[in-house]
Order: C-alpha cells, then sequence, then structure tokens
C-alpha cells in the first residue's frame, strides 16, 4: 500500500472514531446533567429504559456536531485524541494558545469539571460526619486498640503470611506463561494483518477485558463455592486475573516495539513465527519481567483480602479476628501484612532497578 494510501485509510478510519468519541462526550455531558439537576438514584433506576435511548440519540446528534465542527476546521476533542500522525502538526498560533481558549481543551475542562461535580454527589461526601463527637470518639478508640497489638497471635499471623505469599506466587508463575503466549495475539500491530487476526485480536481483548473487569473478590467468591474454601479457591481466583491484566499488559509493551527491527527481519524472507521471536521478543522481555515482579507484588497484597470470602491465607484469619471485633488481634494481623507487603515492595523496586 502506498503512502498516500496508507495516510487516506488512516484518516477515514481516525475520522470514524473521533465522530464516535465525541458523539459519547455530548451524550455523556447531557446525562450527567441531569444528575446535577438533582434526579435521585429512584429516579434515574425507573427511568434507565428512557435514558437509554436519549444517550442514543444525543450521540448521533453528537456525532452530527463532531462532523460539522470538524468540517469547519473546528478541533473537537475527538481529533485531538485520534487525528493520524501526519495531522498532528500544530502552527506556531495554536502552540503558543492557552488549552481553555481551544475548542477541544474547554471540551476537556467541561467533561472533567461536571464528572467532578457528580462525582461529589454520588459519592455523598460530608466532611462534617467525621467531626461529630460520638463518630470521633468511636474511631479514635478503635484506632487506640489497633495500634496495641495483641503479639500473642504473631506465630499464627506469620504462618498464615507464608501461606498468602505462596498462593500468589503459583498464581504468577502459571500465569506469565499463558499471558506470555496470548499478549502476541492481543497485539494489533501482530494481528491486525489479516481479517482473521484481527478478529482473533478482538476476540481476546474482548474476552480478557470481561474477564479483567470481575474483581478477584468476585473471582473468589466463585471458586470458594466450585473448589471449596481455602488457598486454592484464592489462588484460581487470583491466576484468572492475573492473566487477563498480565497479558493486556504485555500486550501494549509489544504494540509499543519499534519497528526497524521488525522489518530488517521480515526483508530476509522470515516467517512470521521468526518474526516474532528474533525482532519483537528481545525488545519485550526486559519489561516482561518488571511487570511479572510487579504483578507478583500486587496479588500478594490481593491475597490478603481474598481470605475475607473463603480464599485462605491471613486474610481469612484477618476476617476471623474482625468478625469478632477483636481489635488488638486485628492490629497484629495489620502489622504483618504491612511489613510483607514492604518488604515485597522493596524487593520488586530492586528487581526492576536491576533489569533497567
Amino acid at each position: 500500500m502506498s503512502q498516500g494510501n496508507s495516510n487516506v485509510a488512516s484518516e477515514k478510519g481516525a475520522s470514524f472514531r473521533r465522530t464516535v468519541l465525541d458523539g459519547v462526550v455530548f451524550a455523556y455531558l447531557g446525562l450527567t446533567g441531569l444528575a446535577v439537576l438533582g434526579l435521585s438514584e429512584a429516579e434515574l433506576i425507573q427511568k434507565i429504559p428512557q435514558l437509554v435511548l436519549i444517550f442514543v440519540g444525543l450521540s448521533v446528534l453528537g456525532g452530527g456536531l463532531s462532523l460539522l465542527l470538524n468540517a469547519r476546521g473546528i478541533k473537537t476533542l475527538g481529533w485531538q485524541i485520534y487525528a493520524p500522525p501526519h495531522l498532528r502538526m500544530k502552527s506556531t498560533e495554536e502552540l503558543a494558545t492557552p488549552l481553555y481558549r481551544t475548542f477541544w481543551g474547554a471540551q476537556m475542562i467541561v467533561v472533567v469539571a461536571i464528572t467532578t461535580v457528580v462525582g461529589v454527589r454520588m459519592t455523598e461526601i460530608d466532611i462534617f460526619k467525621l467531626l461529630e463527637a460520638d463518630r470521633f470518639h468511636h474511631a479514635m478508640r478503635l484506632f487506640g486498640e489497633l495500634f496495641s497489638p495483641d503479639w500473642s497471635v504473631l506465630p499464627k499471623a506469620i504462618v498464615k503470611v507464608v501461606e498468602t505469599i505462596y498462593i500468589a506466587f503459583i498464581a504468577t508463575v502459571i500465569a506469565v506463561p499463558i499471558a506470555f503466549v496470548l499478549s502476541f495475539l492481543m497485539a494489533r500491530n501482530i494481528m491486525g494483518g489479516s481479517k482473521t487476526g484481527f478478529a482473533v485480536y478482538a476476540v481476546l481483548r474482548t474476552v480478557f477485558n470481561v474477564s479483567r473487569s470481575i474483581e478477584p473478590v468476585l473471582w473468589a467468591i466463585i471458586f470458594s463455592i466450585w473448589a471449596s474454601f481455602g488457598p486454592f479457591a484464592g489462588m484460581l481466583a487470583l491466576l484468572v486475573h492475573s492473566i487477563a491484566s498480565l497479558a493486556k499488559q504485555y500486550s501494549e509493551i509489544v504494540e509499543g516495539i519499534e519497528d526497524g527491527p521488525v522489518e530488517g527481519i521480515e526483508a530476509t524472507g522470515a516467517s512470521r513465527l521468526q518474526v516474532v521471536w528474533f525482532a519483537v521478543v528481545p525488545q519485550v522481555v526486559l519489561p516482561y519481567i518488571s511487570y511479572t515482579v510487579y504483578r507478583w507484588d500486587t496479588n500478594v497484597r490481593m491475597a490478603t483480602i481474598l481470605g475475607l470470602v473463603g480464599g485462605g491465607g491471613i486474610g481469612a484469619m484477618l476476617m476471623e479476628y474482625f468478625g469478632q471485633a477483636m481489635w488488638p488481634q486485628v492490629g497484629c494481623i495489620i502489622f504483618v501484612i504491612a511489613s510483607v507487603v514492604w518488604l515485597m515492595d522493596a524487593f520488586s523496586s530492586h528487581i526492576r532497578a536491576a533489569i533497567k
């Protein structure tokens, strides 16, 4: 494909994505405006079907407005995000224009401002509740007990935290090779050369985005019912979430590689597999290791929570004492968890620094 044809195809794809994004932003602003106007949660629930129709209608209207504005040379937020590289060059006048005086900048500021206002309303922020005498007194009493730990449960806590570390380790070890293979199938620059490849890419992206959106706690509940309560259920929960998260992170690394080595290997007549092995893998192996170590660190922290829903480890012990309001024992467990998290963070930092 010639450079001219490539640019035309790039512009068409960017134009479509720009129009969709501008339409969605327009619809989002319209619907969040309803929340700002004061619709209650019950009213919003009752009006969901109507709101969906309104959202679709506003999206179409916003998409049409986007086409009109861009046809007149007014750059929208969608253009700013999706414009092809050969159209991103800015004049001296554009570079000197403050953000708030550009159309796309004003769009972004309005979106952030309205989102913040709605977020404050949805989260029901009330600082004065923290200052009420009774609430403050009970909170201080609780903190006092937490900071007076009962060290008699320390041996049991150490055994359970070691179990937690191994739950996280096994989940990471099993997830890494699976995510390694899947990452190439989920990279657009590797799979986008044919319709079949793009279909595989799109399906895997969709499946693992859904899988990643389900928190490990929910996976732990599912596996606790399926495989019974205990560390096995916690490990499976972390495994599923780790595969989805690592595959996404790995694939984004693959999509960010330099094209030079790939083109050089292709010029030798190498097969697609050889191109991946000799041109792509050498560029991604060090970032892969860094992300893997970080993921183990993350899994250790996640595993401390999974015990609350039957996933084993120190979380189960924490839940036991927490349910009985035995705060000095809880304080000891928190101390152990915090110490392990600090050590894991220091370890992962040293490993990431060593492989740079």
